[in-house]
């Protein structure tokens, strides 16, 4: 039974914890809805609910005091602000990734989703931002459930389908300029790729030789390698020899389904003689 309910949590199937809470963590109903809202009590994710602030809110399009806004001057606006918030939340670890919905549902609209790479540093974030204020207005931090947008995000709107518009229920998340999110996270990336480590292939083990990393001649001849290595599979297992280039045994040939049932039968057939 623990295994079933473990199962179906958060999916359509369950009938005690609401799925549209814990796949995008904000749910139309609110506190009417008749499936539980389990907020979790550590999570590498944050939600900041209702912190963005378009500035053509009202009226797409059109600011506050009824004047026409340059669709430039809007994604400035945002840049500026995602550019803010990802400078002081970086202050606590490595942030994965930072959303922001673009949805006009209550329940959605101005949410910021900031993933850290350790529940840790979203903890940190979470006893340190409680309590500030941006612009005025203070700051709601909670831990969400959400951990892949993948799955809480959009796939219309994506592809610029979407026929909900802002209030669809999935997240429609604002996106930044390639510059910005260069300038960002490429620092971040940058260092995570030099301390990840490398699988023990022919352009490490060239690396290893001495090589040049890239470039030149030195790139050359690993491409050289390797298309050497590639040819020498395929010569040695069409060669009747029992040891190919190097000394190395070639690697029996697999057999098809039916080469493998009929080979069985001639077993049962000889056992039964």
């Amino acid at each position: 039974m623990a295994e079933h309910l473990a199962s179906i949590f958060g999916t359509e199937k369950d009938r005690v914890n609401c799925p549209f809470y814990f796949k995008i963590g904000a749910c139309r109903h609110g506190d009417r809805c008749a499936r539980l809202h389990t907020k979790p009590t550590i999570s590498p994710t944050l939600v900041l609910s209702n912190m963005y602030q378009r500035p053509d809110m009202i009226t797409p399009g059109i600011d506050s005091l009824g004047a026409p806004l340059d669709p430039r001057q809007v994604q400035q606006h945002f840049e500026d602000f995602y550019e803010d918030l990802f400078k002081e939340f970086s202050k606590y670890g490595e942030i994965e990734c930072l959303n922001i919905c673009d949805n006009l549902s209550d329940h959605m609209v101005g949410n910021v989703y900031v993933q850290f790479r350790e529940e840790e540093q979203a903890g940190e974030a979470f006893r340190n931002m409680n309590g500030r204020f941006y612009a005025g207005r203070p700051i709601i931090v909670d831990f969400s459930p959400v951990t892949d947008f993948r799955e809480a995000t959009c796939r219309q709107y994506e592809e610029n389908v979407c026929n909900r518009g802002g209030l669809c229920n999935f997240m429609h998340l604002k996106k930044i300029s390639r510059e910005l999110r260069r300038q960002l996270f490429g620092k971040h990336r940058h260092r995570r790729s030099r301390s990840r480590s490398h699988s023990p292939g022919p352009r490490s083990r060239g690396d290893r030789r001495g090589e040049r990393p890239s470039g030149g001649r030195g790139y050359g001849r690993r491409e050289d390698d390797r298309g050497e290595r590639y040819h020498d599979r395929g010569r040695s297992a069409r060669s009747p020899s029992p040891s190919g280039r190097g000394g190395r045994r070639d690697r029996p040939v697999r057999e098809n389904s039916e080469e493998r049932r009929a080979k069985i039968a001639q077993w049962n057939r000889e056992k039964e003689q």
